[in-house]
């Protein structure tokens, strides 16, 4: 799995893992993280271009050799 997300009555979830938040936390600032996860309220999503990023930077992750 690369990304997930969720959703509850007064908030969503945003879940690329812990090296993207870590790796763009200036742009995320404002926004309630933890380890692997952006919270934001329904009437404030996240930014399309931050997803991108997020996104982005998690198949960077997953494509480096181990």
């Amino acid at each position: 799995m690369l990304v997930s997300f969720g959703a509850w009555k007064s908030h969503c979830a945003f879940y690329p893992g812990a090296f993207p938040i870590e790796a763009h936390k200036d742009e995320s600032r404002g926004y309630d993280t933890s380890k692997g996860t952006i919270r934001f309220r329904v009437d404030r999503p996240l930014p399309a271009t931050l997803v991108r990023k997020l996104i982005k930077t998690r198949i960077a992750e997953r494509a480096a050799p181990r």
